[in-house]
């Protein structure tokens, strides 16, 4: 079960107006009241009725049956019109809160969650996160209000029918809900999770479509989808079979209560000690009040699986982020500047090993450097270090001379930008896409970009130039033309430092190289750092480094028709 201290976290994660919270309550319990109303003075009107007395006397009941009638409608719409709104609000509100509390763990520390399943953490956990307060808070207050109101109602013309009717209410409001609670525990529990498994088996299935088809490999795919599929429609039935079970019990107690409450009240008019037009009005009212408890037993069975969607959204947003910004952070440096690893390791939130260890490399203003290595050396994890996702285990990294932990890590991300392999492209215009890097940039600084990419002559021939779609991931481009793309984002971005980490990958030799030579030719007189395995555009810079054995060591080698200066 989730403890206390998790409840009130997930309590001041939503930030509900307890205004608003009450007025839906409120108008909640107006309205069952108001059915209440409705039935009791109609039985009371047919009782009398049915004794053929002057129609004037009959009055009173007959505009109370309208007045309950008419209002009841009203009020449920406005019960409905603001319990929702309320949900609304909160689930916006705990939405945007969850997306900033995990914002600063990417993406190191986001790595260990499967896509599919933060998905659906973020969507349909947050999502039952309203059932916190319409299912665990509102139903009970209505129950409260509107049951102590029915039964101050039966206890002023029976005293024994009020008891008899409070004994029944709590019977239906604590019992019955605490028995299906318990049974449906460990459903709702599970459930949660095994929609996660089921989300994550989806979107990897997706997104391997064309791998799966490829290998013959459908088979096993959909046979995870199912078995997931399965697990989660098993859970599904045993909480419907509790529910059943639970509605059942609720029906059960109304029954009872409202035949006990006929039964004293047949005898208190046998005895002279209630006339017995009001028998039917005490009846139908104690079933009338049973509207207002009914919805507990659901509310409970379905609280359990609430608090386990809200464990999995605290399970992200309680990790401490691995990257802070200082207290008072320096001010962002000027250009130019360097930027150095001063021998250091690093390691990831998860890693047996370090990732680097004992790293030394400078880069001076204006300076062009390729660092190059096999895959996995670590090439990634120093660009990972640039941008502060992940800070230095030990040793440090500079720019300007001091650490980067002293600098606000968005001052960090102004002054270096990254064109990469795995950039990604939003399913947008060409124009949305370049403007990631700097919103307020006009079409005629797109353009230019666009220019000096060199990828403006093929955009201008498109039927919607920039507005052009380019698909999901960047599906309707070519490798040449996404990179180019990426590459025109990042020189949008006016940072003095660009980040180039495997530009040329999945490109043909020919247009690797003519890629190369226009991103420096573009770059001007930027700090570049060419992050590379291949071979094109070596003769381009100034430097080369060769990053060997991921442990590190990070070895300078000759250029062509350069010598190098030597990296410890």
């Amino acid at each position: 079960m989730i403890g206390i201290d998790e409840l009130r976290t997930l309590l001041r994660l939503t930030r509900a107006s307890l205004s608003r919270l009450a007025l839906a309550a409120l108008l909640g319990a107006l309205t069952v009241s108001f059915g209440v109303g409705l039935l009791a003075t109609a039985g009371y009107l047919i009782s009398r009725a049915a004794q053929r007395p002057a129609v004037l006397s009959l009055m009173v009941a007959i505009v109370a049956v309208r007045f309950f009638g008419l209002g009841r409608p009203a009020l449920r719409y406005l019960e409905r019109l603001r319990s929702h709104d309320f949900a609304l609000r909160v689930l916006g509100r705990v939405r945007i809160r969850f997306y900033q509390r995990i914002e600063p763990l990417a993406p190191a520390q986001l790595d260990c969650y499967r896509k599919g399943d933060l998905l659906a953490r973020m969507v349909g956990d947050v999502d039952a996160l309203q059932n916190l307060y319409l299912r665990g808070i509102g139903p009970p207050l209505v129950a409260l209000l509107a049951g102590a109101l029915s039964v101050g109602v039966a206890f002023a013309f029976l005293p024994t029918a009020g008891l008899v009717l409070a004994t029944g209410l709590l019977v239906g409001a604590l019992v019955v809900p605490g028995l299906t609670g318990a049974l449906g525990a460990r459903a709702g529990r599970r459930q949660a999770r095994a929609r996660g498994e089921l989300s994550a088996e989806l979107v990897e299935l997706l997104g391997g479509a064309a791998e799966t088809v490829a290998f013959a490999g459908e088979g096993m795919a959909v046979g995870r989808v199912s078995a997931a599929d399965g697990r989660l429609v098993k859970l599904a039935r045993r909480d419907a079979l509790v529910a059943g079970m639970g509605d059942g019990l609720g029906l059960f107690v109304t029954g009872l209560t409202v035949c006990a409450v006929l039964a004293v009240s047949i005898t208190a008019s046998g005895d002279g000690g209630l006339d017995r037009v009001l028998i039917a009005m005490l009846a139908l009212l104690a079933l009338a009040t049973f509207d207002a408890v009914t919805p507990l037993a659901g509310a409970a069975r379905e609280l359990s699986a609430t608090l386990a969607a809200g464990r999995r959204i605290l399970e992200p947003i309680r990790q401490e982020p691995a990257v802070r910004d200082p207290v008072a952070p320096a001010a962002a440096p000027r250009w130019p500047f360097s930027v150095a690893l001063e021998d250091v390791r690093a390691r990831y939130p998860r890693g047996h090993r370090p990732a680097l260890d004992g790293i030394n490399l400078r880069l001076e203003p204006g300076e062009h450097v390729a660092l190059v290595g096999p895959s996995g050396a670590g090439k990634t994890t120093i660009v990972n270090l640039l941008l502060r996702f992940l800070d230095p285990e030990a040793g440090r990294m500079t720019m300007a001379g001091r650490d980067l932990r002293e600098y606000a890590a968005r001052d960090v991300r102004r002054a270096i930008a990254v064109a990469g392999q795995d950039s990604h492209l939003f399913t947008a215009s060409i124009s949305d896409n370049v403007r990631l890097s700097r919103p307020d940039a006009t079409d005629w600084d797109v353009e230019q970009v666009l220019r000096g990419a060199r990828i403006w002559g093929w955009v201008e021939g498109l039927p919607e130039r920039m507005d052009t779609l380019v698909g999901q991931q960047g599906c309707e481009l070519s490798g040449g033309q996404r990179q180019r793309i990426v590459l025109a984002r990042a020189l949008l971005a006016r940072a003095p430092v660009l980040v180039l980490d495997e530009p040329t990958a999945h490109l043909d030799p020919s247009t690797a190289s003519e890629l190369v030579r226009d991103v420096f030719a573009a770059a001007g007189d930027r700090t570049v750092l060419l992050i590379t395995h291949r071979g094109e555009g070596l003769e381009l810079v100034d430097r080369v480094f060769r990053l060997e054995r991921g442990a590190g060591e990070l070895a300078a080698r000759p250029r062509p028709a350069a010598v190098e200066a030597t990296a410890t």
